[in-house]
């Protein structure tokens, strides 16, 4: 199942939600362990965090199964390798490109990818967090769809109207 793991701010959200989003979602692609998890409350749209040893409200504890909220999971890592990916070879500059590919080659790819952008390629950033940003954008609102939180078309209005930013 697809899942959110990106800050989906209510100004940018479709209109039609089933439940309100009155606050950002998680932003927490690197989420690997289950002593904390992002929650939705499916009523309201409210986000809390939930810790093993202080539960939601921050000094009870409490089991998660317990609790009426649905767990935001993160996406697996080759979905955002994927991005990176996607970036090193659509952008115009095949010298920059082949860098950034080289720096995917191997365990730390994430890193290195991180570092090439912003210690040799700064003027890459810009571009690269609005790729990165929209593509999260969207999966969340798949997210969403799939958790039956939107309506259909709104989830297809906002794909349409999000597309993926023209690259350098």
């Amino acid at each position: 199942m697809v899942s959110t793991t990106t800050i989906l701010q209510a100004g940018k959200a479709p209109s039609s939600f089933h439940t309100p989003i009155t606050q950002p979602l998680p932003a927490d692609p690197g989420q690997t362990d289950y002593e904390h998890r992002w929650l939705i409350d499916p009523r309201t749209g409210q986000v809390a965090l939930w810790t093993s040893d202080t539960g939601i409200d921050g000094e009870n504890p409490v089991e998660i199964d317990e609790l009426d909220l649905i767990p935001i999971d993160p996406l697996p890592s080759y979905v955002w390798f994927q991005d990176m990916a996607d970036f090193a070879d659509g952008i115009s500059d095949s010298a920059v490109g082949r860098r950034l590919s080289q720096a995917l080659q191997g365990r730390g790819a994430f890193r290195r990818f991180k570092n090439q952008v912003y210690e040799h390629h700064p003027e890459h950033i810009s571009p690269w967090h609005a790729l990165r940003d929209v593509r999260a954008q969207r999966r969340a609102v798949v997210w969403l769809l799939d958790q039956e939180l939107i309506h259909h078309d709104a989830a297809q209005q906002f794909a349409s109207d999000h597309p993926d930013p023209g690259l350098p």
